[in-house]
């Protein structure tokens, strides 16, 4: 496995070593003694899986305290574009972001801890996206930002035109980064 840090404190990339050969492959997706190892070490205690057709955004989330998430995300078909924005007041990447393709054929992970906002959008037709989280889900502490925000300035139509996007009346309805008050 090999863990590589990202330019935003405590998002990590995680690329497992994967067996390849004529029957297929094979790797250890996840191992709390490894992950620990690495510096991720949390308790998981639910995972969840959406399934989406290209052009699905779902994003900007995450969950106020005491019910933040750290969440642990891969794909096992298809690719996204996946996005963490640092939302920690006092962190000197405050309202910065990182993106990075995840897909089945390259296996990637992106750790994205407790203090960011996440999302993505989905590149191909019948993508399955799942992530391991840290803590329950909890609706009454769901914030969020708009995904188009120009403040963040996300390049999310280097994939394809946002005429393609397929948002949710939610996601729609988020607030501006500037107007978003960090419970982090």
């Amino acid at each position: 496995m090999q863990i590589t840090k990202t330019p935003l404190d405590g998002l990590l990339i995680i690329e497992p070593k994967v067996w390849k050969d004529n029957r297929g492959y094979f790797y250890e997706s996840y191992s709390a003694k490894l992950y620990a190892e690495a510096g991720i070490d949390v308790t998981f205690v639910q995972d969840n899986q959406s399934f989406s057709q290209r052009g699905a955004l779902r994003g900007l989330h995450a969950q106020s305290m005491p019910y933040e998430q750290g969440k642990l995300v891969r794909v096992l078909q298809g690719a996204v574009l996946d996005v963490a924005i640092d939302i920690r007041k006092e962190s000197p990447t405050y309202g910065q972001h990182f993106d990075i393709e995840l897909s089945a054929e390259n296996h990637k992970q992106l750790w994205v801890p407790p203090g960011f906002l996440h999302g993505f959008l989905t590149l191909e037709d019948q993508t399955i996206f799942t992530y391991k989280v840290s803590n329950y889900y909890d609706k009454n502490s769901e914030i969020g930002v708009m995904w188009d925000d120009s403040d963040l300035n996300i390049q999310w139509t280097k994939y394809m035109p946002e005429s393609e996007f397929l948002l949710s009346d939610k996601d729609l309805a988020l607030d501006k980064f500037k107007d978003f008050k960090s419970p982090f």
